[in-house]
């Protein structure tokens, strides 16, 4: 399985993934789910997949090549797209194109063509965008009421960053709740895992120095991984248990509500109704 993040803020991307394929407990695999597209002063774009790996290998694949007729102008590629809502475009066309070639042989094998992906960036003087994009090829554009995106096994992660995430939130700040969010997952799913990518792309910079591989001996990752779980403990605990319809309780769990308590059935013949 897979978790990715990417984040549009106002002070740039974050883009977070982690390597873990697998086909069963015995067929654990680790293949990276990042993708740079970087031309300095140009152009400068991020792709996170998530599903099927050899659909989103050949989806990554064949979008170095694609191209969009433009009428009497030259077709559209990913390198010579004057806006990233294009590059979305051309992605969707290699989406579908693979989706021709090998969806019938995949459902006579009885798979499902599925493949999601995450394409943020930046081109020329454009503001910076962020897509999520579906497997018929058709995507959606991150706002300002919801600035990220998840794809994989997304809801482990997402209380932290419901919680945190917000448009003026500060890029390292960005990237610390994201790899909160994935340590959130990696301690539920066992689908989920190490080394994973870290990408974070400064406003206006397009290009970008600051991507890390994250291993099991990484020293930042292991202090959040412990501090967080030691956090989450003290503030667990620094909260009231619950007191039974005590009147001299400050936060009394049973107390007055417009629906009655659940009721109990006696004997085989009762109905609740």
């Amino acid at each position: 399985m897979t978790y990715c993040i990417g984040v549009k803020l106002d002070a740039g991307l974050v883009f977070l993934s982690d390597s873990r394929t697998n086909a069963g407990v015995d067929q654990i695999s680790t293949f990276r789910k990042m993708m740079v597209y970087e031309k300095p002063g140009d152009r400068f774009m991020v792709l996170l997949s998530a599903g099927n790996l050899s659909i989103s290998q050949s989806i990554r694949e064949i979008l170095q090549v694609e191209r969009l007729e433009n009428g009497d102008e030259p077709p559209i590629t990913i390198w010579n797209a004057t806006s990233m809502f294009d590059v979305a475009r051309v992605l969707g066309s290699a989406i579908r194109r693979i989706h021709d070639q090998d969806a019938a042989a995949l459902a006579h094998a009885g798979v499902d063509f599925n493949a999601s992906l995450i394409l943020g960036g930046q081109i020329g003087n454009e503001p910076m965008r962020l897509f999520l994009v579906y497997s018929a090829g058709n995507f959606i554009e991150a706002t300002r009421e919801t600035c990220y995106f998840q794809i994989g096994e997304s809801k482990y992660g997402k209380p932290v960053l419901d919680r945190m995430i917000t448009p003026q939130t500060p890029l390292d700040e960005a990237a610390k709740c994201a790899l909160v969010s994935m340590d959130s997952t990696l301690k539920s799913n066992l689908s989920v895992g190490l080394p994973l990518d870290l990408l974070v792309y400064e406003a206006n910079a397009l290009q970008s120095e600051k991507i890390v591989c994250i291993d099991d001996h990484n020293p930042y990752f292991a202090m959040i991984r412990g501090a967080w779980g030691q956090k989450l403990r003290q503030v667990f605990e620094s909260i009231d248990d619950p007191q039974w319809g005590s009147d001299s309780a400050t936060y009394p769990l049973r107390a007055p509500s417009r629906y009655e308590p659940m009721g109990k059935i006696h004997h085989p013949g009762e109905k609740i109704l």
